[in-house]
């Protein structure tokens, strides 16, 4: 079935391979089920392996060919496995390049398979919600595509560790790295998307495209951010949520990362040259104008202040 659903059964939430209404895909009965308010694509689980950290590294890809075998080399020479689990979302790959044998080799514990409709939103959102379910207190995402350095992500465990509910990657601030970024996209994320997003959300934002972060649990379980929403189906996931944790007064920091483009060949991206990136930009300013805003359920987590509106 080809759709987004409500969780009304254990297939919509687990995909192939659920035990019933727990969502215990790995036979065990840890797993809790998916409120019923969430949207959710189909999925597969592939393969998982079950639980063994606090922690998830969720990794989204379609057809990356070596560059998701050279960032798994690379996460595993780190030794990430032995602080976080590691979840591959695949949005339909047919490169070849996600043999089940040599994901499981290089550390990954769990593939899931988008088989609904959408892009990058709606694999994070499959992601996202197979690990509350399974019990992460907080979730990571980086690209597959190689172009970031995951030796940060143990000082964003540690942060999500420390009290903070949003973490962002930024190659711009002091300690960070950019290396070979094209000038047309440096330019607009440092005079148009970060600025926006900064001024919108009340946070200084220096690095606003990047998908490399971390969440807390309890901020993707706010039903004031409701990220399990159906309009999440690209790109607009990524904008909203760093427009809207800071207004709802989770704790959001920026930590110094090393983000590096090929010096030779097509540069690694999903997005488009022009249709792509103008798609980018109006999702920036609705998510800014507050388009994507749910209707206010509960008031903000105990503690914390909205931010004020612009």
């Amino acid at each position: 079935m080809q759709n987004e659903s409500r969780h009304d059964s254990a297939t919509s939430c687990a995909g192939q391979g659920a035990q019933g209404p727990g969502f215990a895909c790995d036979g065990t009965t840890r797993a809790a089920p998916m409120p019923a308010s969430w949207v959710v694509p189909d999925f597969q689980t592939l393969f998982h392996r079950g639980r063994t950290a606090d922690w998830v590294v969720v990794i989204p890809v379609i057809n990356e060919g070596a560059r998701i075998l050279s960032l798994l080399e690379k996460m595993s020479g780190q030794g990430i496995p032995a602080q976080a689990d590691i979840l591959i979302v695949d949005g339909g790959t047919t490169d070849g390049s996600l043999d089940p044998s040599v994901l499981q080799s290089l550390g990954v514990r769990t593939l899931l398979l988008k088989t609904g409709p959408g892009k990058l939103g709606a694999q994070l959102r499959c992601a996202y919600a197979f690990a509350l379910c399974e019990g992460y207190a907080g979730v990571l995402t980086i690209d597959g595509n190689d172009k970031d350095n995951p030796s940060a992500i143990p000082a964003f465990i540690q942060a999500l560790k420390d009290g903070v509910d949003f973490v962002q990657a930024s190659r711009f601030i002091p300690g960070g790295r950019a290396g070979n970024t094209p000038r047309s996209r440096d330019l607009a994320i440092r005079l148009v998307h970060a600025p926006l997003l900064s001024l919108a959300s009340g946070f200084k934002w220096t690095d606003t495209t990047q998908g490399f972060r971390a969440y807390s649990a309890r901020l993707l379980r706010d039903e004031n951010v409701a990220p399990f929403r159906a309009v999440f189906g690209t790109y607009e996931l990524l904008a909203y949520l760093s427009y809207c944790a800071p207004r709802l007064g989770y704790k959001c920091v920026e930590l110094p990362t090393e983000r590096t483009y090929p010096k030779t060949g097509g540069v690694p991206t999903k997005i488009s040259s022009f249709r792509g990136n103008f798609e980018v930009l109006r999702i920036l300013f609705a998510a800014c104008l507050g388009k994507y805003d749910p209707p206010r359920q509960t008031p903000p987590p105990a503690g914390r202040n909205p931010a004020s509106p612009f």
